[in-house]
């Protein structure tokens, strides 16, 4: 049952708190797929096994040269393991010499 004695207006708070980093600036983008070793990194949900396969055919068919670098060379980046693996990737990615990477599925 509403309060009668209220005017409509209601106290509220913004979740948000202060940035605890700084912004980085991103890396910049490749000027071309063609030639370059890309890695697939894959939580383990939905369908990410099925995904890749059609994604890398249709880059393949697209940018000559293109390679992969196949998700299980990783492990899951959202798993029991989580905090490792995605700790353990740039180190993982520079001795792959891999030059971008497409991270996926979700639910």
């Amino acid at each position: 049952m509403p309060d009668s004695n209220s005017d409509g207006n209601y106290e509220v708070y913004w979740p948000l708190s202060p940035r605890q980093s700084k912004i980085r600036a991103v890396a910049p983008r490749l000027d071309t797929l063609a030639g370059k070793k890309i890695a697939f990194l894959w939580d383990y949900l939905f369908r990410g096994d099925e995904v890749f396969a059609v994604i890398e055919k249709a880059f393949k068919a697209r940018f000559p040269g293109i390679t992969f670098v196949n998700w299980k060379e990783f492990g899951n980046t959202h798993g029991n393991d989580e905090r490792a693996v995605v700790a353990a990737l740039p180190a993982r990615l520079k001795e792959l010499e891999v030059d971008a990477a497409i991270s996926g599925m979700g639910c």
